[in-house]
C-alpha cells in the first residue's frame, strides 16, 4: 500500500492538513504515518538554560501521538494503518530520514498557523521541506478541505526542458491513482514574447504525458503566481503540480508581499515535486 506523511506540531493548520491526509489515504486506501519533530526549548541569557528535560518533552510528546493515532484510527478504514513516529530534532532534516526509509506517496503538510509563531514556524518548515525533499510535498492553505476528492489536477509547466524536468512518473503515478483529469497551464506574462522552443517542448510534453490525455493552456498573465491561481480557482482544480526549479517559483509563492500567494493565500493545494 501507498503511505501517505503527515507532519505535525499540533497547531489548528497541521490539523487541517492531517484531515485533508486522511480523506486522501481513505479514496486512494492509503497507510498513514504521523511524525511530530520536538526540539528542546532553550533560554538564552549569559548561558544557554535548557527548560525542560528531554525525558519531558518525548513522554509529552509521544502521549499526544498516541492520543492522535487514537483518533485518526476510527476515521480510517480497518485495512488502513495509522503509524506514528516521534522524534528529537531537526524538523527536515528528520522529514528526509523518514522519507529515505518509507518511500511516501506525498508528504501532506499545512501551510501556516493561525498565529503569527505558526505562520513563523510552520510556513519556514513547509516551505525547507519543498526546499530539501525529493518527495512531492502537498502543502494544504489553512481551512481547505477535502471535499469530493482529487477530480481536476493542474501542471505548471515553464516548457524548459520537458524531458529532463519533468518529473513524469509521479505526474502519471498522481493522476492515475485519482482517476484525475490533467490539465497542462503555462503563463505568459505581458509583453513578454514566447520563446522560439514552446512548439518543440509542447510536442515532447505531449509525448510524455499522451496517456492521461491532458489539455493543454496558454495564458497570458502580468504575474505568474496570480496567472495559475486564477486559473485554478476559475476551473476549478482540485490541486496544481509545480516544479521548485532553483526554488524561484517557491520562493516568490511563499513571497509576503505577493498580492494572492498560492500558497499562503491560495485556496488550491500545491503538489511540489522536484524535476
Amino acid at each position: 500500500m501507498k503511505t501517505i506523511i503527515v507532519p505535525t506540531d499540533f497547531s489548528p493548520t497541521a490539523t487541517n492538513a492531517m484531515h485533508y491526509a486522511i480523506q486522501m489515504a481513505k479514496q486512494i486506501k492509503a497507510n498513514l504515518l504521523l511524525v511530530h519533530v520536538y526540539q528542546v526549548p532553550v533560554s538564552y541569557t549569559d548561558a544557554p538554560i535548557v527548560l525542560v528535560s528531554v525525558d519531558e518533552l518525548r513522554k509529552a510528546a509521544e502521549a499526544r501521538m498516541q492520543t492522535l493515532k487514537e483518533e485518526v484510527e476510527h476515521l480510517v478504514h480497518k485495512e488502513q494503518k495509522v503509524y506514528t513516529e516521534t522524534i528529537l530534532g531537526n524538523v527536515v532534516d528528520e522529514l528526509e530520514n523518514v522519507c529515505k526509509k518509507i518511500k511516501p506517496f506525498a508528504v501532506v503538510m499545512g501551510t501556516k498557523g493561525a498565529t503569527g509563531l505558526e505562520r513563523v514556524l510552520f510556513g519556514s518548515n513547509t516551505l525547507m521541506a519543498i526546499r530539501h525533499l525529493n518527495w512531492p510535498v502537498i502543502c494544504v492553505p489553512p481551512g481547505k478541505k477535502y471535499g469530493a476528492g482529487i477530480k481536476k489536477i493542474g501542471f505548471a509547466c515553464d516548457y524548459e526542458k520537458v524531458v529532463a524536468s519533468t518529473p513524469t512518473p509521479f505526474i502519471k503515478d498522481l493522476v492515475k491513482t485519482f482517476g484525475a483529469e490533467l490539465h497542462v497551464l503555462n503563463i505568459n506574462q505581458d509583453g513578454k514574447e514566447r520563446s522560439e522552443e514552446i512548439p518543440e517542448q509542447s510536442i515532447l510534453l505531449q509525448t510524455l504525458l499522451g496517456d492521461l490525455k491532458p489539455e493543454f493552456h496558454f495564458i497570458q498573465h502580468k504575474d505568474i503566481e496570480d496567472g495559475i491561481n486564477d486559473f485554478a480557482i476559475r476551473n476549478e482544480l482540485d490541486l496544481v503540480i509545480t516544479i521548485p526549479k532553483k526554488h524561484s517559483l517557491v520562493e516568490r509563492i511563499f513571497r509576503e508581499t505577493s498580492s494572492k500567494q498560492l500558497i499562503y493565500h491560495g485556496n488550491v493545494p500545491i503538489a511540489c515535486v522536484h524535476e
